[in-house]
């Protein structure tokens, strides 16, 4: 049987999972990726990376109109693609689609805020904003150079005002397949 990919879906997964769970408790703070995505022979191996961590036959995701990813996750991990606001995992590889997700991803509820949607965008550009943040697993306040992708979604979200715990978790991964996160309980200080 011929192999269309070098990614172990026991030892592999156990390891990215590792590092999204280190990548949340420590928000702003990069992993990478790339031992990983190295043996991923696909376009978007980050996402890949992630989503055969993530995803399986039980929960659905959507990638905002990118039906090769689409196609892709959907063959790796038996999850089904489900509309944005059923979403449980969405995709955005075009920061263009940024404010529609935010926007329309499902946030949860009061009851049941575990059922909101984890946002993985894809980030092109350098850091060229600096900005503070604080919250849980940041001691006081962390000072730091984001994008202005990165930027928006973080508007975007503030500014829907979810009542917490509702909300959204923002992951960014980039072209050198590093990977950080800007969980829900992250604020920005003005």
């Amino acid at each position: 049987m011929k192999k269309i990919h070098d990614f172990d879906e026991v030892f592999d997964a156990q390891e990215v999972f590792r590092l999204i769970l280190d990548a949340t408790a420590h928000p702003l703070t990069p992993v990478s990726l790339k031992p990983y995505t190295q043996k991923i022979p696909f376009r978007e191996p980050q996402f890949l990376a992630i989503a055969m961590t993530l995803l399986d036959n039980e929960v659905s995701f959507n990638t905002c109109e990118n039906e090769e990813l689409s196609d892709n996750i959907r063959s790796l991990t038996l999850s089904s693609r489900d509309a944005l606001p059923h979403a449980d995992f969405v995709f955005v590889s075009d920061a263009s689609h940024l404010e529609k997700v935010i926007q329309n991803a499902k946030c949860g509820s009061l009851a049941n805020p575990h059922n909101a949607a984890a946002v993985i965008v894809r980030i092109d550009e350098t850091q060229n904003d600096i900005d503070s943040f604080s919250g849980p697993g940041i001691q006081n306040q962390l000072t730091t150079q984001i994008n202005a992708i990165v930027n928006k979604a973080i508007f975007l979200r503030d500014n829907m005002f979810f009542e917490f715990p509702q909300g959204i978790d923002l992951f960014f991964v980039d072209l050198d397949d590093n990977l950080f996160a800007i969980p829900r309980t992250l604020k920005k200080v003005v």
